[in-house]
Protein backbone atom coordinates (compact mmCIF):
# COMPACT_ATOMS: atom_id res chain seq x y z
CA UNK A 1 0.00 0.00 0.00
CA UNK A 2 1.44 3.28 -1.17
CA UNK A 3 2.24 6.00 1.85
CA UNK A 4 1.44 9.00 -0.66
CA UNK A 5 3.24 12.10 -0.68
CA UNK A 6 2.50 13.57 2.85
CA UNK A 7 6.27 13.42 3.70
CA UNK A 8 8.33 15.50 5.73
CA UNK A 9 11.07 17.73 4.17
CA UNK A 10 13.05 20.46 4.19
CA UNK A 11 10.57 23.21 3.16
CA UNK A 12 7.96 22.36 5.82
CA UNK A 13 10.60 21.85 8.27
CA UNK A 14 11.86 25.15 7.96
CA UNK A 15 8.21 26.73 7.80
CA UNK A 16 7.83 25.09 11.58
CA UNK A 17 11.57 26.18 13.00
CA UNK A 18 11.25 29.95 12.47
CA UNK A 19 8.17 30.21 14.43
CA UNK A 20 9.37 27.89 17.49
CA UNK A 21 12.51 29.78 17.32
CA UNK A 22 10.97 33.44 17.18
CA UNK A 23 8.37 33.34 19.80
CA UNK A 24 11.76 31.29 21.96
CA UNK A 25 13.55 34.36 21.29
CA UNK A 26 11.21 37.20 22.03
CA UNK A 27 10.22 36.07 25.16
CA UNK A 28 14.16 35.72 25.78
CA UNK A 29 15.01 39.15 24.70
CA UNK A 30 11.93 40.99 26.72
CA UNK A 31 13.15 39.15 29.57
CA UNK A 32 16.56 40.20 29.48
CA UNK A 33 15.67 44.21 28.93
CA UNK A 34 15.78 46.50 32.00
CA UNK A 35 16.29 50.19 31.01
CA UNK A 36 14.65 49.66 27.54
CA UNK A 37 11.60 48.45 29.37
CA UNK A 38 11.78 51.43 31.41
CA UNK A 39 12.04 54.01 29.49
CA UNK A 40 9.84 55.26 26.18
CA UNK A 41 9.22 52.72 23.45
CA UNK A 42 8.00 53.81 19.99
CA UNK A 43 6.75 51.38 17.80
CA UNK A 44 7.83 52.05 13.92
CA UNK A 45 7.03 48.75 12.34
CA UNK A 46 6.48 48.85 8.63
CA UNK A 47 7.47 52.22 8.08
CA UNK A 48 9.78 53.38 5.85
CA UNK A 49 12.58 56.01 6.19
CA UNK A 50 16.03 55.79 8.66
CA UNK A 51 14.39 58.80 10.94
CA UNK A 52 11.84 59.91 13.17
CA UNK A 53 10.67 63.36 13.87
CA UNK A 54 9.42 63.23 17.54
CA UNK A 55 7.73 66.42 18.70
CA UNK A 56 8.87 68.20 21.71
CA UNK A 57 6.03 70.11 23.17
CA UNK A 58 6.76 72.88 25.99
CA UNK A 59 4.90 74.02 28.88
CA UNK A 60 2.72 76.85 29.20
CA UNK A 61 1.81 79.53 31.49
CA UNK A 62 -1.56 80.60 33.07
CA UNK A 63 -2.47 84.15 32.94
CA UNK A 64 -4.92 86.73 34.98
CA UNK A 65 -7.86 87.49 32.88
CA UNK A 66 -9.21 91.21 33.28
CA UNK A 67 -12.88 91.60 32.58
CA UNK A 68 -13.79 93.24 28.92
CA UNK A 69 -9.91 91.92 27.68
CA UNK A 70 -8.69 89.62 25.20
CA UNK A 71 -7.36 86.08 26.40
CA UNK A 72 -3.56 86.22 26.50
CA UNK A 73 -2.18 83.74 23.85
CA UNK A 74 0.90 81.42 24.51
CA UNK A 75 3.23 81.68 21.69
CA UNK A 76 4.10 78.12 20.08
CA UNK A 77 7.61 77.56 21.18
CA UNK A 78 7.62 73.73 20.16
CA UNK A 79 11.18 71.81 19.16
CA UNK A 80 11.38 68.15 18.05
CA UNK A 81 13.37 65.71 18.68
CA UNK A 82 14.95 64.00 15.92
CA UNK A 83 15.83 59.94 16.27
CA UNK A 84 18.30 58.24 13.55
CA UNK A 85 17.34 54.37 13.25
CA UNK A 86 20.68 53.80 12.95
CA UNK A 87 20.98 50.36 15.18
CA UNK A 88 21.42 46.78 13.75
CA UNK A 89 22.31 43.89 15.38
CA UNK A 90 22.76 40.34 14.72
CA UNK A 91 22.84 36.90 16.30
CA UNK A 92 23.83 33.86 14.25
CA UNK A 93 24.94 30.29 14.70
CA UNK A 94 25.26 27.56 12.57
CA UNK A 95 23.58 24.34 13.95
CA UNK A 96 24.88 21.37 12.01
CA UNK A 97 23.09 18.29 11.37
CA UNK A 98 25.29 16.18 13.85
CA UNK A 99 24.92 18.58 16.55
CA UNK A 100 21.14 18.48 15.72
CA UNK A 101 21.23 14.52 15.72
CA UNK A 102 23.55 14.61 18.92
CA UNK A 103 23.15 16.97 21.23
CA UNK A 104 20.33 17.19 24.09
CA UNK A 105 17.26 19.06 23.40
CA UNK A 106 18.15 21.70 25.48
CA UNK A 107 20.31 23.33 23.35
CA UNK A 108 18.09 25.03 20.83
CA UNK A 109 16.71 26.37 24.67
CA UNK A 110 20.34 27.65 25.19
CA UNK A 111 20.56 29.30 21.67
CA UNK A 112 17.51 30.86 21.58
CA UNK A 113 17.92 32.36 25.22
CA UNK A 114 21.70 33.27 24.03
CA UNK A 115 19.97 35.29 21.02
CA UNK A 116 17.89 36.84 23.21
CA UNK A 117 20.11 37.64 26.05
CA UNK A 118 23.08 39.48 23.47
CA UNK A 119 20.41 41.05 21.82
CA UNK A 120 18.43 42.65 25.07
CA UNK A 121 22.41 43.51 26.30
CA UNK A 122 23.03 45.41 23.19
CA UNK A 123 19.91 47.33 23.44
CA UNK A 124 20.53 48.70 26.95
CA UNK A 125 24.06 49.43 26.61
CA UNK A 126 23.27 51.67 23.75
CA UNK A 127 20.50 53.29 26.00
CA UNK A 128 23.09 53.91 28.69
CA UNK A 129 25.45 55.48 26.25
CA UNK A 130 22.48 57.71 25.52
CA UNK A 131 21.85 58.37 29.23
CA UNK A 132 25.18 60.10 29.14
CA UNK A 133 24.06 62.98 27.20
CA UNK A 134 21.27 64.17 30.31
CA UNK A 135 21.80 66.94 33.00
CA UNK A 136 24.11 68.14 30.55
CA UNK A 137 26.36 65.12 28.99
CA UNK A 138 27.43 63.95 25.93
CA UNK A 139 27.70 60.11 24.64
CA UNK A 140 31.39 58.58 24.93
CA UNK A 141 32.15 57.62 22.01
CA UNK A 142 32.64 53.83 23.25
CA UNK A 143 29.71 52.38 21.33
CA UNK A 144 30.31 48.13 22.26
CA UNK A 145 30.62 46.61 25.76
CA UNK A 146 29.71 48.23 29.04
CA UNK A 147 33.23 49.05 30.44
CA UNK A 148 33.37 53.75 29.84
CA UNK A 149 34.51 57.07 30.37
CA UNK A 150 31.20 58.45 31.59
CA UNK A 151 32.94 61.68 32.44
CA UNK A 152 31.78 64.14 34.68
CA UNK A 153 29.16 65.99 33.28
CA UNK A 154 26.16 65.92 35.03
CA UNK A 155 26.93 63.03 36.84
CA UNK A 156 26.88 62.98 40.88
CA UNK A 157 28.24 60.78 43.70
CA UNK A 158 26.47 58.35 45.20
CA UNK A 159 26.82 59.50 49.12
CA UNK A 160 24.85 63.07 48.98
CA UNK A 161 23.58 63.29 45.45
CA UNK A 162 25.04 66.79 44.35
CA UNK A 163 28.85 66.70 44.21
CA UNK A 164 29.45 66.02 40.63
CA UNK A 165 31.57 62.89 40.17
CA UNK A 166 35.35 62.85 39.47
CA UNK A 167 37.39 59.95 38.00
CA UNK A 168 40.74 61.22 38.53
CA UNK A 169 39.76 62.13 42.25
CA UNK A 170 38.07 58.63 42.65
CA UNK A 171 35.65 60.37 44.75
CA UNK A 172 32.80 57.83 43.72
CA UNK A 173 30.97 56.72 46.30
CA UNK A 174 28.19 54.10 47.55
CA UNK A 175 24.70 54.84 48.09
CA UNK A 176 23.44 56.55 50.93
CA UNK A 177 20.25 57.63 52.10
CA UNK A 178 20.79 61.32 52.02
CA UNK A 179 22.02 61.31 48.43
CA UNK A 180 19.47 59.33 47.11
CA UNK A 181 16.81 61.98 49.17
CA UNK A 182 19.03 64.75 47.17
CA UNK A 183 18.36 62.84 43.55
CA UNK A 184 14.69 62.66 43.99
CA UNK A 185 14.72 66.43 45.72
CA UNK A 186 16.56 67.46 42.10
CA UNK A 187 13.82 65.82 39.97
CA UNK A 188 11.02 67.53 42.32
CA UNK A 189 12.42 70.69 41.73
CA UNK A 190 12.60 69.91 38.00
CA UNK A 191 8.71 68.87 38.25
CA UNK A 192 9.48 65.65 37.15
CA UNK A 193 6.23 63.40 37.56
CA UNK A 194 6.80 60.95 40.62
CA UNK A 195 4.90 58.14 38.38
CA UNK A 196 6.81 56.58 35.91
CA UNK A 197 10.30 56.79 37.57
CA UNK A 198 12.71 54.45 38.20
CA UNK A 199 15.89 53.35 40.19
CA UNK A 200 18.89 51.24 38.14
CA UNK A 201 21.09 50.13 40.01
CA UNK A 202 24.73 47.44 39.76
CA UNK A 203 24.43 44.61 41.73
CA UNK A 204 26.90 45.91 44.26
CA UNK A 205 24.57 48.95 45.03
CA UNK A 206 21.83 46.33 45.76
CA UNK A 207 24.25 44.26 48.61
CA UNK A 208 24.47 48.19 49.74
CA UNK A 209 20.73 49.35 49.93
CA UNK A 210 19.50 46.93 51.60
CA UNK A 211 22.13 47.11 54.26
CA UNK A 212 21.14 50.95 54.99
CA UNK A 213 18.63 50.42 58.21
CA UNK A 214 16.84 52.99 57.01
CA UNK A 215 15.32 51.06 53.91
CA UNK A 216 15.03 47.56 56.32
CA UNK A 217 13.45 48.83 59.76
CA UNK A 218 9.46 48.06 60.17
CA UNK A 219 8.68 51.75 60.13
CA UNK A 220 9.82 52.39 56.91
CA UNK A 221 8.65 49.10 55.08
CA UNK A 222 5.75 48.21 56.73
CA UNK A 223 4.71 44.16 58.22
CA UNK A 224 6.82 41.12 56.83
CA UNK A 225 4.96 39.37 54.26
CA UNK A 226 5.27 37.72 51.41
CA UNK A 227 4.91 41.06 49.17
CA UNK A 228 8.18 42.80 51.11
CA UNK A 229 10.50 42.45 49.09
CA UNK A 230 13.59 44.28 50.66
CA UNK A 231 12.44 41.51 53.70
CA UNK A 232 12.79 39.05 50.97
CA UNK A 233 15.94 39.90 50.33
CA UNK A 234 15.37 42.06 46.74
CA UNK A 235 15.12 45.29 46.14
CA UNK A 236 11.77 46.66 45.78
CA UNK A 237 10.73 50.38 46.11
CA UNK A 238 12.68 53.74 47.30
CA UNK A 239 10.68 56.23 48.64
CA UNK A 240 7.49 54.96 45.91
CA UNK A 241 10.47 54.74 43.31
CA UNK A 242 10.66 51.45 41.98
CA UNK A 243 14.44 49.78 41.91
CA UNK A 244 16.01 47.31 39.44
CA UNK A 245 19.21 45.95 39.35
CA UNK A 246 21.33 45.70 36.16
CA UNK A 247 24.35 43.87 34.59
CA UNK A 248 24.46 46.43 32.21
CA UNK A 249 25.43 49.88 34.29
CA UNK A 250 28.46 51.17 32.65
CA UNK A 251 31.99 50.76 34.45
CA UNK A 252 34.43 53.69 34.71
CA UNK A 253 37.72 52.46 34.63
CA UNK A 254 39.55 55.85 34.47
CA UNK A 255 41.20 56.33 38.15
CA UNK A 256 42.58 54.06 40.52
CA UNK A 257 39.55 52.80 41.72
CA UNK A 258 36.61 52.12 39.36
CA UNK A 259 33.22 53.21 39.51
CA UNK A 260 29.58 52.17 38.14
CA UNK A 261 26.76 53.77 37.09
CA UNK A 262 23.52 54.46 38.59
CA UNK A 263 20.67 56.02 36.74
CA UNK A 264 17.41 57.75 38.40
CA UNK A 265 15.19 58.98 35.77
CA UNK A 266 11.49 59.25 34.79
CA UNK A 267 10.66 57.62 31.65
CA UNK A 268 10.24 60.36 29.74
CA UNK A 269 14.36 60.60 29.76
CA UNK A 270 14.93 58.66 26.88
CA UNK A 271 13.10 57.24 23.99
CA UNK A 272 14.05 53.82 22.10
CA UNK A 273 12.36 53.60 18.63
CA UNK A 274 11.70 50.35 17.24
CA UNK A 275 11.64 49.64 13.50
CA UNK A 276 12.13 46.24 13.78
CA UNK A 277 11.55 44.02 16.62
CA UNK A 278 13.47 40.76 17.01
CA UNK A 279 13.17 38.75 13.83
CA UNK A 280 14.04 35.15 13.39
CA UNK A 281 15.62 33.64 10.35
CA UNK A 282 16.42 29.97 9.64
CA UNK A 283 17.81 28.56 6.08
CA UNK A 284 19.08 25.13 5.66
CA UNK A 285 22.65 25.08 4.19
CA UNK A 286 23.71 21.64 2.23
CA UNK A 287 27.43 23.25 1.66
CA UNK A 288 27.30 22.93 5.43
CA UNK A 289 25.24 20.01 5.97
CA UNK A 290 22.94 22.31 8.86
CA UNK A 291 20.69 25.23 9.63
CA UNK A 292 21.71 28.81 9.69
CA UNK A 293 20.07 30.31 12.64
CA UNK A 294 20.09 34.48 12.72
CA UNK A 295 18.13 36.62 15.11
CA UNK A 296 18.06 40.54 13.94
CA UNK A 297 16.55 43.89 15.22
CA UNK A 298 16.50 47.18 14.33
CA UNK A 299 15.99 50.58 16.12
CA UNK A 300 17.59 53.60 17.35
CA UNK A 301 17.82 55.97 20.68
CA UNK A 302 17.41 59.38 21.89
CA UNK A 303 17.05 61.45 24.41
CA UNK A 304 13.64 63.21 24.98
CA UNK A 305 13.94 65.57 28.18
CA UNK A 306 17.38 66.49 29.69
CA UNK A 307 16.54 66.84 32.93
CA UNK A 308 14.41 64.22 33.71
CA UNK A 309 17.35 61.70 34.45
CA UNK A 310 20.25 61.71 37.12
CA UNK A 311 23.34 60.02 36.69
CA UNK A 312 25.00 58.21 39.89
CA UNK A 313 28.72 57.22 40.66
CA UNK A 314 29.20 54.58 42.56
CA UNK A 315 32.28 52.52 43.99
CA UNK A 316 32.67 49.76 41.47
Amino acid sequence: MALGTAHMTTTTHTKFIPELWSDEVVAAYKSNLVLANLVTRMNHSGKKGDTIHIPKPTRGAASAKAAQTEVTLIAATETELTVSIDKHFEYSRMIEDILEKQALSSMRTFYTDDAGYALAKQADTHLWLQAYTLTGGTINTVSSGTTVDFGTAGTVIGSDGSTAFNAGNDNAAALADAGIRKVIQTLDDSDIPMSDRFFVIPPVEKKNLTGLARFTEQAFVGEAGAGNSIRNGLVGDVYGIPVYVSTNCPTDTEGSQDARLCLMAHKSALVMAEQMSVRTQTQYKQEWLGDLFTADTIYGTGELRNDAGIKIAVVA
